[in-house]
């Protein structure tokens, strides 16, 4: 026998059950509510309301109302067209199905012109008519818009909700080893809230930690939190009012808690004793639309009315989706395409035939069907890009439909997998002793997965790298500890059967480029820098250059460059900009950017003499040439400027050795006159100016304000022989005397017949001669091979 429950009992029960829904409901929406089979055409296209995020005016809407066979309560079904906050819904934009009445059972409305939501009620048979609902509604139009506006956009973050928790359980069964690298993908596509701290949990806990609590899961924008914080302590009729703003529109992802919760506020406004109104949120999946809702339906009086929304009715407004990644993409069977900006895109199915579309090297198109994936933060393709079609990289473009509307998304560069074709550019090299950027291309840079470097037979060294455009990369190579040497570097991509492998030479460091002057109409230019007589020679432009005098000032070494045809000279324009290339004598180029100088004055010698020194006790040596003059001669040469410059004094004469190993400068009152504004004249002797071992051909120029002009040819200094004595019977002569190493030939004659040579490393006093008719004897000396000088026989 059945036990009747004690009147306390009952009565408790009767006070739970006609409890105000704002306050005794909580935000979970567990409870299974009826099923609805809706339905839109929007020019003469038909699709599920799964895949229409919104709706528009003229749209044909058919909804009829599914029970299941267990159901044996009959519900009333009334569609609503809302017009705005501050408008009235016309009364012939309410309609009313009955579910048990098979004729009455289906609705097919068309979307009037001026509405802007759209809701749908569900009432028990008896809970009361269209009628009363209409009235509700008409009376307070503005907490009905919000309240559609709020649910509607709450089923979407339930949505998102449902998406994350089944994806994170599914993952848990699974792969729960996986949930780590999975749920931040996860979690970014869908803009949930990550509780980090999870992730520090054994494996077999995370996806529990991380699904605890659905209720903290959803993130809240600036503009939500800001209106949900706003409506929890403000009165109704200030809520109706927000409901106007920008905020409140749809289309912004708010946060699940502050919208259900809100949402009590906003329906509790509207309650009356014979209809208690209940937020119901829309699930939608296999063509259906399921009700969810948060507290049981009454029947008695007030009779609960369930409140659903559908889509608002406005334009479309595809979703902002944009590339995560930058990165060019490997075509590999199930390549994914990152995006973000467009949680919608994974928890819904409003994106539908979604596909990349991609060009054939013919110009014909190539679609490949995509499907959003959040664990994979993106579109996955389902199909296979076409072997060989392609090239090693092309583009493609995202293109779908957004509901009833089509829309494109971001464009993306794919590489094509097994492509192996990589090379370093032709004039690189790998220096040892520090870390070297090394640019690679050639194949798809997209399907590169590992870079190493190798030593010989050793063993493969990782390094790190990154993608350098579509078709390049660049590795960082570790080589401080490396000498120098043949060198692999190893490319693993995907689809190739075996790496990639580009061999290179590692080369010891060499020379530092510091600058290259080269002024306009010379024949040469003037490099700097360090280890510069590695330079083998240079190309400026068109023009070759070729290495000539090298020195050194300081810890710098300067070398002059020479055109190899100087009649290219004219073609050195001042002002233009042209890249040198210097080559190395270890294979390596190194470039220098140079702007051609202005032309610099040039100076032309007009003649030279030199005043031998006196010599006590010993023979004077005649030099026959006048180009030609002693080490300790008095020189003097008289110079002009070319063109209209002038001289003033104020410049100073270099002069030096044409090998630059020895120089001087000369100053107005110190060895430098003036004849007039364009002659100067200069006087020095060589021992003292470029001390007692400079030798061999020398020049001068003239240095003002930092500006120097080119070298020109001055003469050649030779060093000469102490002859203290010459001793002779008939021809034959005996010279005596000190450095006589200086002397390479001896002979009766300017051509040396007859004559013989002077050892190499002669350090004897006295040494065989032989006197010509004249009763002189020519010497040839090692500093001027080309001069002959002559000393007397008696």
């Amino acid at each position: 026998m059945l036990r009747p429950f004690p009147l306390l009992c009952l009565a408790g029960l009767f006070a739970l059950a006609s409890a105000p829904p704002a306050r005794a409901a909580t935000s979970s929406f567990d409870l299974i509510g009826p099923r609805l089979h809706i339905m839109v055409t929007h020019d003469g296209t038909q699709l599920p309301l799964q895949r229409v995020p919104n709706l528009s005016e003229g749209d044909q809407v058919s909804i009829k109302l599914d029970l299941l066979p267990s159901q044996t309560e009959h519900y009333r079904l009334v569609a609503a067209f809302l017009r705005g906050t501050v408008e009235r819904p016309d009364s012939k934009w309410f309609h009313e199905a009955l579910s048990w009445k098979p004729k009455d059972a289906e609705l097919s409305l068309t979307v009037p012109k001026g509405a802007q939501q759209m809701a749908l009620f569900i009432v028990p048979e008896r809970g009361g008519s269209a009628g009363a609902i209409s009235s509700a509604v008409r009376k307070q139009p503005g907490a009905f818009v919000r309240a559609v506006q709020e649910l509607n956009q709450a089923s979407l973050d339930r949505a998102r909700l449902d998406t994350f928790l089944h994806t994170m359980l599914k993952t848990e069964r699974a792969a729960p080893q996986t949930v780590a690298a999975i749920s931040p993908v996860l979690a970014r596509s869908l803009a949930i809230r990550l509780k980090s701290e999870c992730l520090e949990q054994p494996a077999e806990l995370q996806a529990a930690c991380l699904t605890v609590d659905r209720e903290t899961l959803l993130l809240a924008d600036t503009h939500s939190s800001a209106l949900a914080d706003t409506l929890a302590g403000t009165p109704t009729d200030l809520a109706f009012q927000l409901s106007a703003t920008p905020q409140a529109g749809y289309g912004s992802y708010s946060s699940y808690i502050g919208v259900v919760r809100d949402l009590f506020r906003l329906v509790g406004a509207f309650q009356s004793t014979q209809l208690q109104f209940i937020p119901a949120l829309a699930r939608m999946d296999d063509g259906a639309v399921t009700v969810l809702l948060n507290t049981p339906v009454s029947f008695a009086k007030p009779a609960s009315v369930i409140v659903l929304a559908l889509p608002a009715i406005e334009a479309p407004k595809p979703p902002p989706l944009r590339r995560s990644d930058p990165a060019a993409l490997c075509a590999a069977p199930g390549f994914v395409l990152p995006v973000e900006g467009a949680p919608l895109i994974y928890a819904t199915d409003y994106a539908h035939d979604m596909k990349l579309r991609l060009k054939r090297a013919d110009g014909t198109p190539v679609d490949i069907p995509l499907r959003a994936d959040a664990s994979a933060g993106g579109f996955v393709a389902d199909g296979a890009v076409p072997a060989g079609a392609l090239g090693a990289s092309t583009s493609g473009q995202v293109h779908g439909e957004w509901g009833f509307a089509a829309f494109d998304g971001p464009s993306f560069v794919l590489s094509s997998p097994g492509e192996t074709a990589w090379k370093a550019p032709d004039r690189g090299a790998l220096v040892a002793g520090r870390t070297n950027q090394l640019d690679l291309t050639g194949g798809g840079a997209g399907c590169v997965t590992e870079v190493e470097m190798r030593r010989g037979d050793g063993a493969a060294q990782p390094v790190t790298w990154k993608q350098s455009g579509p078709n390049g990369i660049v590795a960082t190579l570790p080589l401080e500890k490396i000498d120098a040497g043949a060198m692999s570097i190893l490319i693993h991509s995907k689809g190739a059967a075996e790496p990639a492998v580009v061999t290179l030479r590692v080369f010891q460091e060499t020379g530092s480029l510091d600058d290259l002057t080269v002024y306009a109409g010379d024949s040469e230019a003037l490099l700097t820098g360090t280890r510069l007589d590695q330079v083998l020679g240079a190309t400026l432009g068109k023009l070759a250059l070729q290495p000539g005098t090298l020195t050194r000032v300081g810890k710098q070494d300067r070398l002059t460059l020479r055109l190899a045809d100087p009649a290219a000279a004219p073609t050195l324009v001042a002002g233009k900009a042209e890249t040198a290339d210097v080559v190395f004598a270890n294979g390596r180029h190194r470039t220098v950017s140079v702007t051609i100088a202005p032309p610099r004055p040039a100076a032309t010698l007009v003649r030279v003499t030199a005043q031998p020194a006196a010599r006590e006790g010993g023979r004077p040596i005649t030099l026959a040439t006048p180009d030609v003059f002693a080490q300790d001669a008095r020189v003097a040469f008289a110079f002009h400027l070319d063109g209209a410059a002038t001289l003033s004094g104020r410049e100073t004469i270099e002069i030096a050795t044409a090998d630059g190993r020895a120089s001087t400068t000369i100053t107005a009152g110190k060895g430098y006159d003036l004849q007039d504004e364009k002659t100067g004249i200069v006087s020095f002797v060589p021992a003292d100016a470029l001390g007692p071992a400079a030798f061999g051909a020398v020049r001068f120029r003239t240095v003002r304000d930092g500006t120097a002009s080119a070298w020109v040819p001055l003469g050649t200094v030779v060093r000469l022989p102490e002859i203290r004595s010459v001793a002779c019977s008939g021809k034959a002569c005996r010279i005596t005397g000190e450095r006589l190493f200086l002397i390479a030939k001896i002979g009766a004659s300017a051509t040396f017949e007859p004559g013989h040579d002077v050892p190499d490393g002669f350090v004897g006093t006295e040494i065989p001669a032989a006197a010509g008719a004249d009763g002189r004897i020519s010497l040839q000396l090692r500093d001027a091979p080309q001069a002959v000088a002559t000393v007397g026989a008696r």
